[in-house]
């Protein structure tokens, strides 16, 4: 039976050519995603081991926030105290936080993660030396005093900045010119993941940065034979208990290593997602494929049986064939898999990514994992098939070519799939009705889309006669006997037309979804991003810290403004619900909002007065004028009076209380906005340019429009659904791969009456055609189930976003529907070319005399 499996592949390899390529791709995705996560991961660690190098005991501080900024127990009398430890080589004080540098055209480096921008002092490895191991001089030299600095070979390029330019940057303060008198390389994994890095000298790093005289780290090397962890114990002895953190080199190593498998688990996850559905659907290809194949073998396994072969041995004969195409199929996946691995950083880093640089990382466990993946896939799909064939009685199959599914298996099959649908339904039904996106919504929602793609699928064979007959009417009127062909042929067997257009409908179900739930997000966050606001600028800074007190006043002043409002927020609780308060001059707020008061008004807020939004006065049970226990910050428990009730918005958070009252328990006790209005016809460029003017021109300045303010809250959504859907698109291609093979096996199947068809008239151009529509007739029919049950998830699943963002509402994106829809056919007439060329080659003669 092996050899005879083996032979049957041989003889009809053009047959598997097309579900080979299924695996391939699936496959493909596997590997790739596991060879990219072990990329990326082997990339972190290699700059991590790099950025250690040298490292035995690293002794941290503690940084406590005081009324003058970050202060340390880590001071210089204690590094000198560690140095003279036994066994101690070298200790490298050092002092970290972050600081945002402008290029020369004046717009901030990485101004969308600017908490990740670091700023260090130059430590040399040795005292009164001019190395430092971490960031070795690649030109210039070290900046050794308060008017100079350095900066990494990235932060430089991108920048546009020489040696001997005057480089502009702001850290925790005012902008500030130093010049840039050295270039550093660097493998700090931060850095390479798209950070900038700003070195000062040590003095002007703590003054800037810290406080003079204290550090945030101590990078201690050992000496020749000293055990790291041994040293760390003597340092440990040595310091104070509290305050300061004592590692090991190893232990570190081991911790890095930890968080960053924990940091590239998400992606891998959500990559191996994607990949698991692109299986899921070759699955449909790969069963279709062998069923096909056997029905056309059904002579054949006749014959085995009659000379003896059991059922097992058919069984195991398909089985066998189908692990023989898996294996080769998943071994050149798991090469194309490579390539995608390759790919994927670079266009992930397109989407804002910055993954770090590093070689191709490929391990025997994931090429392993790969294979056992497609091997295991092909198997469980020619499964079924291989039962059915073992099931058929010789006699049976030597009376016919093909015989239709059993009606009562079709019967029993459409009432399973209409039980499951109807429960998927059932249970999104029920997730429609839900307004919080808690962990069992969720997993509801979850089930439910699981019932209702499945059930749709069990179901297919049913809904492919009316929507098929729909479509045949409009391809028989438009084209004749040709469409009339295509249709009865689409129709001939509704389990292998159902299960072609359901490895299609999956694709497109997920994609639908994504889309209408994108849309509707986009527009939601639009919405919310100026819902409550009138105001034409928004002023804050892209870093922590809050404006200067000050800057109110300064932006009044500016020619144009006609208002300038400071906002402060803290957290509020009240009743056991917590939110943030936004602080405001009551008196303000009109000029630069538009809130809607649904009781109260915002000229009731005062002393021990707070209005509270929609939201939060529902979930504490008040109403204005009501009088409860709430707490502000960290400030004592008090009374407060509810002077007014309004409907949420992003802008204004779930509270209101007065400027005073908020700014002592914000953060840094600085307001964290101001809203600015401006008259009629100044909100263009030049009332930018006077505004980072009156603010001294801070890189960390954020001056956004409403426009601004909306793009970026959709923005991110936008390159997120991009991706997803990029990636979920190779469902569609493995989806057309299974159209193709369908109609190919079909054409090969249907040999015989297209001889007779072209014997009685039917060109060469008519077998064409009739292949090609029914190829759009069967692509359409898993379109339109795909944009139906597309649209209902993500209506059904919509309102659990309500609660985060009440502005959300069903938007159908209508030009990307339509375009799923001409995707549809496109697919169908792409798929059908080779089929149908083919069919059209054949030979009269043979294809008459064909069984």
């Amino acid at each position: 039976m092996l050899r005879t499996a083996l032979r049957g592949l041989l003889a009809h390899r053009a047959r598997l050519v097309v579900t080979a390529l299924a695996v391939t791709l699936g496959v493909a995705f596997v590997a790739g995603t596991l060879v990219f996560g072990d990329t990326v991961a082997g990339a972190l660690r290699g700059a991590a081991a790099k950025d250690l190098r040298g490292v035995a005991v690293a002794v941290r501080a503690e940084s406590a926030p005081d009324g003058e900024g970050r202060r340390t127990t880590l001071t210089a009398e204690l590094a000198d105290r560690v140095r003279t430890v036994p066994g101690v080589a070298s200790v490298r004080a050092v002092v970290e936080g972050t600081a945002t540098v402008a290029a020369k055209d004046g717009r901030p480096l990485n101004a969308e993660q600017t908490r990740q921008n670091l700023a260090v002092n130059f430590s040399p490895d040795t005292p009164g030396g001019d190395r430092d191991g971490r960031h070795p001089l690649r030109a210039g030299r070290a900046p050794a005093s308060a008017a100079e600095l350095a900066l990494d070979r990235r932060t430089a390029e991108r920048g546009g900045y020489r040696l001997g330019d005057l480089v502009r940057l702001a850290a925790d303060g005012p902008t500030l010119g130093k010049t840039l008198v050295g270039i550093v390389d660097t493998e700090d994994p931060r850095v390479t993941a798209g950070a900038t890095l700003v070195l000062f000298d040590t003095a002007t790093a703590q003054q800037l940065l810290l406080q003079p005289g204290q550090f945030d780290e101590l990078a201690v090397g050992a000496g020749p034979g000293t055990d790291d962890r041994v040293l760390a114990d003597r340092i440990r002895a040595l310091l104070p208990a509290e305050g300061l953190t004592v590692t090991g080199g190893t232990q570190l190593a081991q911790e890095q290593a930890a968080q960053i498998a924990e940091s590239t688990k998400g992606l891998t996850r959500l990559l191996l997602a994607f990949a698991g559905i692109a299986l899921f659907v070759g699955s449909f290809v790969i069963a279709n494929t062998f069923t096909m194949l056997v029905a056309q073998r059904r002579r054949e396994t006749a014959l085995l049986r009659a000379v003896g072969a059991s059922r097992g041995q058919v069984v195991r004969g398909v089985l066998a064939e189908a692990g023989l195409l898996g294996l080769l199929a998943s071994a050149a996946g798991a090469g194309l898999g490579l390539g995608i691995a390759a790919a994927l950083r670079p266009l992930l880093d397109i989407g804002g990514a910055e993954l770090p640089d590093g070689p191709l990382v490929v391990t025997a466990g994931a090429v392993l994992r790969a294979l056992a993946v497609g091997l295991g896939v092909t198997l469980l799909s020619a499964w079924l098939p291989a039962r059915r064939a073992a099931r058929t009685a010789p006699v049976e199959a030597l009376t016919g070519a093909e015989l239709p599914p059993p009606a009562r298996s079709l019967r029993l099959r459409h009432a399973l799939g209409a039980l499951v649908t109807g429960a998927g339904v059932l249970v999104l039904l029920y997730v429609a009705a839900q307004r919080t996106g808690d962990d069992a919504n969720l997993l509801a929602a979850g089930l439910g889309a699981v019932l209702l793609i499945t059930g749709t699928i069990v179901l297919a064979p049913l809904l492919a006669r009316p929507l098929i007959l729909l479509a045949g009417a409009a391809t028989t009127r438009l084209f004749g006997v040709t469409g009339l062909i295509a249709r009865e042929n689409a129709l001939r067997n509704p389990r292998r037309t159902a299960a072609t257009a359901s490895a299609l409908m999956v694709g497109l179900t997920l994609i639908t979804a994504l889309s209408v739930t994108g849309s509707s997000m986009d527009a939601a966050l639009r919405q919310a991003a100026v819902a409550g606001l009138t105001a034409d600028r928004k002023v804050s800074l892209a870093g922590p810290g809050g404006l200067d007190p000050a800057a109110a006043a300064r932006l009044a002043a500016v020619p144009g403004v006609t208002a300038a409002v400071p906002l402060a927020s803290a957290a509020f609780g009240a009743r056991g619900s917590y939110t943030t308060l936004t602080g405001v001059d009551p008196k303000g707020l009109a000029a630069v909002s538009d809130l809607e008061f649904t009781s109260g008004s915002a000229a009731g807020i005062g002393p021990g007065r707070v209005a509270l939004s929609d939201v939060l006065a529902a979930k504490a049970g008040l109403g204005t004028g009501d009088v409860f226990e709430g707490r502000l910050g960290t400030a004592p428990a008090r009374q407060y009076t509810v002077a007014g009730i309004y409907r949420q918005t992003r802008a204004f958070g779930g509270a209101l209380a007065t400027l005073d009252e908020t700014l002592p328990q914000a953060f840094g006790g600085k307001p964290d906005a101001v809203l600015l209005r401006a008259a009629p016809g100044r909100a263009g460029a030049a009332l930018d340019r006077d505004v980072r003017a009156a603010l001294g021109g801070s890189p960390l300045l954020r001056v956004e429009s409403r426009e601004q303010l909306t793009r970026a809250q959709a923005g991110q959504v936008d390159a997120m659904l991009g991706m997803v859907a990029g990636l979920l698109g190779m469902t569609v291609v493995i989806a057309a791969f299974g159209v193709v093979n369908t109609l190919a096996l079909s054409v090969f199947e249907r040999t015989r009456e297209i001889g007779l068809l072209r014997a009685v008239g039917l060109d060469a151009r008519g077998v064409r055609r009739t292949v090609r529509l029914e190829s759009v007739v069967i692509s359409l029919f898993g379109t339109v189930l795909g944009l139906a049950a597309g649209i209902f998830l993500a209506w059904a699943c919509g309102g659990l976003a309500a609660t985060a963002l009440p502005q959300y509402a069903l938007v159908l994106p209508w030009a990307r529907l339509g375009l799923f829809l001409l995707l549809g056919p496109a697919i169908g007439v792409l798929a059908a070319v080779w089929p149908a060329r083919r069919a059209a080659r054949l030979d009269l003669l043979r294809a008459i005399g064909a069984q």
